[in-house]
């Protein structure tokens, strides 16, 4: 009895002893930083200001005829008649129009910057149809004379893309075209990466040469499902961590990589699809290629046959960016209309975007709009201004996923505002002032703001 009573000690003793042991501990859990780059933008000084007696175009679809607009600390504060705002700068815009500031969707500025050199040329990582893991914003050049030359079109919003060599090529990024040093500090803040993709003629005609897939169009479709197979496996490896790291269990987590972490923020509906697209039928499949990877197929740009299925793009809430009348340097850009933007604009809830893809055409982007307006009103279409100005300002922030931020002159909103000397789309429209945040960054009456990149000084 004695022999078993000493056992019995010794097991409550080994019991109470396990108990006071801690538990073990999980390891810190690791976490995907996704901005790692993250925006340094600051807002420049700025005053209340009281822009009276214009032609206000809110970007909603209002016209309001010898309208003011009130600009508090950065933002909209008010739109109407008759306002009165006590310490505000006054600014007599009698004769004037007023919009909200340009939106271009679709811009290489800072990755094949003015003057074009080849030590310049960063836009296109050549080396794999599927380079997910590269971002524009590391190759963008802040120094670029494009952005200053673009802010005097009223530019004051646009997305940076990779170009269009590879199936997928990589992040976009946002910025405010605000003078600046470095990338971070116009990046626009909370903005949603866009991932820039590429149907058609260019990477199959890229790595066809090379004797590598994609070399036709249904390598193309193939080179898509693939990357996206491997980023669900990833996603699901990742998703799988995180729910038995909260359990406790201690796992391990999964190797990192680049161009999986990519398109897992499209899987994860945090990075926006933007598809350089041409035809009716492609882009039907790359809607379809969303559904089979349940992920939203985004905004399509170039688009030169999205008349053919306007009510697709808009039963699927697609956004068409598009120009007015480039077309025919290449097969797949043959079979377009004038009035293309048109007809995808007269869908049911549809999203029209006019973009430049240029240099140059993103200087009078309110002009390329009106091209459009008089080439579709002469065939029977009845576009106004109050309407057109949304394919380059709401619509095209929509687009970018900033929409309730920009976009529009409306209370709350961001003061991103141009003054016009005359109707925006008249040929002989100038953007007089822009501001940014309120804050005055363009006026074309004064040197002051008329930035002048660092690279021009003391040049002739």
């Amino acid at each position: 009895m004695a022999k078993f009573a000493s056992c019995a000690v010794a097991i409550a003793v080994s019991i109470v002893l396990m108990g006071c042991q801690p538990t073990e501990q999980q390891d810190p859990k690791v976490t995907i930083n996704k901005n790692p780059y993250p925006s340094t933008y600051q807002p420049l000084v700025s005053q209340s200001t009281l822009i009276t007696n214009a032609t206000v175009l809110t970007g909603t679809g209002k016209r309001l005829n010898n309208a003011d607009v009130l600009l508090v600390d950065g933002k909209v504060s008010a739109v109407g008649v008759d306002l009165v705002a006590k310490d505000a700068i006054e600014i007599n815009a009698q004769g004037k129009w007023v919009t909200p500031g340009i939106i271009d969707v679709h811009s290489h500025l800072g990755v094949y910057p003015s003057p074009s050199a080849e030590s310049h040329s960063d836009g296109n990582e050549m080396t794999s149809p599927n380079t997910a893991e590269v971002w524009a914003e590391h190759s963008v050049w802040p120094q670029d004379p494009g952005f200053n030359r673009a802010r005097a079109g009223g530019v004051t919003t646009l997305q940076i893309l990779p170009g269009s060599a590879n199936l997928i090529g990589g992040r976009g990024v946002t910025l405010k075209n605000m003078p600046a040093t470095t990338m971070q500090a116009m990046k626009f803040p909370q903005a949603p990466y866009g991932l820039k993709m590429a149907c058609g003629e260019n990477p199959k005609g890229l790595y066809g040469k090379r004797k590598q897939a994609p070399m036709t169009r249904m390598g193309n479709m193939a080179g898509y499902r693939q990357a996206f197979i491997d980023a669900t496996q990833y996603k699901r490896a990742w998703d799988k961590y995180e729910a038995d790291y909260a359990k406790g269990l201690n796992p391990q987590a999964p190797n990192r990589d680049l161009t999986l972490d990519t398109l897992k923020g499209v899987l994860d509906g945090e990075i926006i699809i933007h598809n350089h697209c041409y035809k009716a039928e492609e882009m039907a499949m790359m809607i379809d290629l969303g559904k089979e990877f349940n992920y939203h197929s985004g905004t399509f740009h170039h688009a030169i046959e999205a008349y053919k299925i306007a009510d697709l793009l808009s039963e699927n809430g697609n956004c068409a960016a598009m120009w007015p009348d480039w077309w025919g340097f290449k097969m797949e850009a043959y079979d377009t209309v004038i009035e293309n933007v048109a007809i995808v604009d007269s869908a049911k809830n549809a999203c029209a975007i006019v973009h430049s893809d240029s240099s140059t055409t993103i200087q009078r982007l309110n002009q390329e709009a009106a091209k459009i307006m008089y080439s579709a009103n002469t065939n029977g279409f009845m576009l106004t201004e109050e309407h057109v100005i949304g394919w380059i300002t709401s619509n095209a922030a929509k687009s970018l996923g900033v929409a309730d931020k920009t976009g529009s002159l409306q209370a709350g909103k961001n003061a991103d505002v141009v003054i016009w000397n005359t109707n925006p789309f008249s040929v002989y429209a100038q953007a007089e002032k822009v501001f940014i945040d309120g804050a005055k960054v363009y006026d074309r009456d004064d040197e002051k703001y008329q930035a002048i990149s660092d690279f021009l000084l003391g040049q002739e």
